[in-house]
């Protein structure tokens, strides 16, 4: 028995072309796209240009430096790089500063979670209160006085932890990003976890930290670079060269070399090339923790 084909509908064959027309008009260029794509080229190369002209000059000889100072390297000089490591003797700084901002962050990270959270959830009282003090000390300036007479008086002054312990205590924006994240945290997992009888600590190491990794690499990031490029507190907590952070290293050798344009400009690159990596490999855990703690903040 054969079936009779129904012919389509008018109204059907309007339904089916919609999402096609949809789709086809979504792939039109339109103004405001183009816009967004040049203010994100503008964006780009502002960003761009100070890091390929450092590395232009960084290629140079003197004598091609003060030749053309602003034109396009003609015969590369890689050998400025590892003259201005061994001259500069970045090895020891680069240590030392590792060490710094590892441990500093790592602290750090730490503090502002056990800050955070607790805000988040509200278990401190007057949060408002917490919140209005955090946003004020990131326009307080640093107590270098208070700080130098803290570790000469607890005989940590010119040591590396007590100036670990000095920089992982400036937390800036970390208890704040960690605060926004942490309400995108369901509270039905805080109240299934104390059914279950967990602690507190544990819960914070079993289930916040796995849930809330993009905001604390976020976190991370933002101490170490901050410690990183710290030169003020370096510079009176730290008196003796061989705990001198890289930028002290950095600053030294400027001192030295100041007529050497190209060797100065790989001696720049090399200080910068970690925090140029760190942010290349982690972006997208950076990008990601600051959208999550803004939003939900």
């Amino acid at each position: 028995m054969r079936t009779r084909e129904v012919p389509a509908r008018d109204d059907d064959r309007g339904v089916a072309a919609a999402p096609r027309e949809t789709a086809r008009r979504s792939r039109r260029p339109t103004a405001g796209r183009a816009i967004n794509y040049l203010l994100a080229i503008l964006v780009a190369i502002l960003y761009l240009f100070p890091l390929l002209y450092l590395l232009n000059t960084a290629l140079k000889d003197d004598a091609q430096f003060f030749a053309n100072p602003n034109g396009l390297v003609t015969v590369p000089n890689w050998a400025n790089f590892p003259d201005a490591w061994n001259q500069g003797n970045f090895g020891a700084y680069m240590i030392n500063s590792v060490i710094y901002a590892g441990g500093a962050a790592v602290i750090g990270t730490v503090v502002s979670l056990l800050i955070g959270f607790p805000l988040a959830r509200g278990y401190l009282k007057r949060p408002g209160v917490w919140n209005v003090m955090l946003v004020l000390i990131l326009f307080l300036p640093n107590a270098i006085i208070t700080q130098f007479q803290l570790l000469l008086r607890t005989g940590l002054y010119d040591t590396q932890i007590g100036y670990v312990l000095i920089m992982s205590v400036a937390v800036g924006i970390g208890p704040i990003l960690l605060r926004g994240y942490a309400k995108s945290i369901p509270v039905e997992i805080d109240e299934a976890a104390a059914l279950d009888g967990v602690g507190y600590l544990r819960y914070l190491t079993t289930f916040v930290i796995p849930m809330a990794r993009p905001a604390l690499v976020t976190v991370f990031i933002l101490q170490a670079i901050s410690v990183w490029n710290e030169i003020i507190l370096a510079t009176v907590l730290l008196p003796d060269p061989d705990k001198a952070p890289v930028t002290l290293g950095l600053y030294a050798f400027q001192g030295q070399y100041t007529s050497h344009w190209g060797l100065l400009a790989a001696a720049t690159m090399i200080v910068a090339g970690p925090l140029v990596a760190a942010y290349v490999f982690l972006q997208r855990y950076l990008v990601s923790g600051v959208l999550g703690g803004a939003v939900k903040g």
